[in-house]
């Protein structure tokens, strides 16, 4: 396993942005190899200043929707990620909904509750 482990969230303001973040934030404050990147810092950096920084560890991409976000500012930004979790897709196979974009109910959290046991596997394989 790598020193640590970079995850980069969706910002959307989705439901699924929503359980994206506080599944990373979770995951974060549980692994102490787990550093969190703010997408909306790496998206303002106009002059790269941060690229140096992002290229250090290894980045799992964390997507709220199809968009893709996190991914299409990363390669922007020519920084390559080491993986990419479609949260829209682990839900999708889960049968959950998320449904509120700014509050968490039980739903929301038991989406965050898969998202989370799916990055920690996902770290684990890095």
């Amino acid at each position: 396993m790598v020193d640590k482990i970079a995850i980069a969230s969706c910002n959307g303001m989705s439901p699924n942005g929503l359980v994206s973040r506080v599944a990373c934030g979770d995951c974060r404050e549980e692994n102490e190899n787990v550093i969190s990147i703010c997408m909306g810092s790496t998206s303002a950096d106009i002059d790269g200043g941060n690229n140096e920084m992002l290229k250090k560890f290894p980045i799992i991409a964390v997507n709220g929707c199809r968009g893709n976000c996190v991914n299409k500012i990363l390669e922007a930004k020519g920084i390559e990620v080491a993986d990419t979790l479609p949260v829209y897709e682990v839900l999708e196979d889960s049968c959950l909904v998320a449904m509120d974009p700014f509050r968490l109910g039980e739903v929301e959290e038991e989406c965050v509750r898969i998202i989370k046991e799916e990055l920690n596997l996902r770290i684990k394989e890095l």
